[in-house]
């Protein structure tokens, strides 16, 4: 069953929904483009039928059918994973809290979750392996490609040091509709979400939605008044206004 979720997985190019019905509809298997797709894969993989498959996915809608991989999957096993999510038009203040943040959420033996976009993903990742902690990032597209390009380097770095998933297999582009979809892991395998700076329409906002939906803790760091800023929308809505990362550890004790 498990080379059958591999098959159908990249077919369809890791559309779930696709795979659902392939699987419910008993699609025929092309076992020729079974053994081609196993001699080609380059990631690691399990399926959502392996024993190493993530417990907190299991738990939400749609839980990916594979999940492709290049890294340290043990990161996965941890339990103190927090996402630390924001704006990819960072600015300087919202680059300081980052990583005064993470420095101090890795120093608590944290590992830090993100998802590899420019901004404030980027500067958390690279602070946590500046410091030699974990740190997990969920892409939107095939594991061997990399997205934004001007990433290369903290990609590999991502690779050498921490963990990079994905439920698109190997060649599958970033393609926009991905994004959302993805922030749903963003949101899943972390006991909390940590906002340091968001617009109020954005993809941050869609991954703290997913957050609200799983009963995750939600973290915000204020901005000043006057701007178009998601975290001022969620502290006025109930979100942990955080300023440190004992406003954080509290929530978990």
């Amino acid at each position: 069953m498990d080379d059958i979720l591999l098959y159908f997985s990249y077919i369809f190019n890791g559309d779930w929904l696709k795979i659902y019905d392939s699987i419910k509809n008993k699609m025929p298997v092309d076992y020729k483009k079974l053994e081609d797709i196993k001699k080609s894969i380059k990631s690691k993989y399990v399926t959502i039928l392996s024993s190493d498959y993530p417990e907190e996915l299991k738990l939400i809608d749609c839980p990916p059918y594979v999940i492709y991989y290049q890294g340290n999957y043990d990161l996965l096993k941890t339990i103190n994973k927090i996402s630390v999510i924001g704006s990819r038009e960072n600015t300087s203040y919202g680059e300081k809290m980052t990583n005064i943040l993470v420095s101090d959420l890795v120093a608590k033996g944290y590992v830090i979750v993100s998802g590899s976009a420019k901004g404030i993903d980027s500067i958390a990742h690279q602070k946590a392996l500046a410091l030699n902690g974990g740190t997990i990032a969920i892409v939107a597209q095939g594991i061997d490609v990399v997205y934004p390009k001007e990433n290369k380097t903290l990609y590999d770095s991502i690779v050498r040091n921490g963990l990079i998933i994905s439920e698109y297999p190997d060649g599958s582009k970033p393609i926009k509709s991905n994004f959302p979809y993805r922030n749903r892991l963003i949101a899943a395998l972390c006991k909390g979400i940590l906002v340091v700076e968001s617009k109020i329409k954005s993809g941050t906002m869609i991954t703290v939605r997913y957050g609200l939906s799983y009963n995750k803790e939600v973290f915000c760091v204020p901005n000043v008044a006057n701007v178009d800023s998601g975290c001022n929308l969620l502290i006025k809505q109930g979100a942990k206004l955080t300023e440190k990362v004992s406003d954080i550890l509290e929530e978990f004790l």
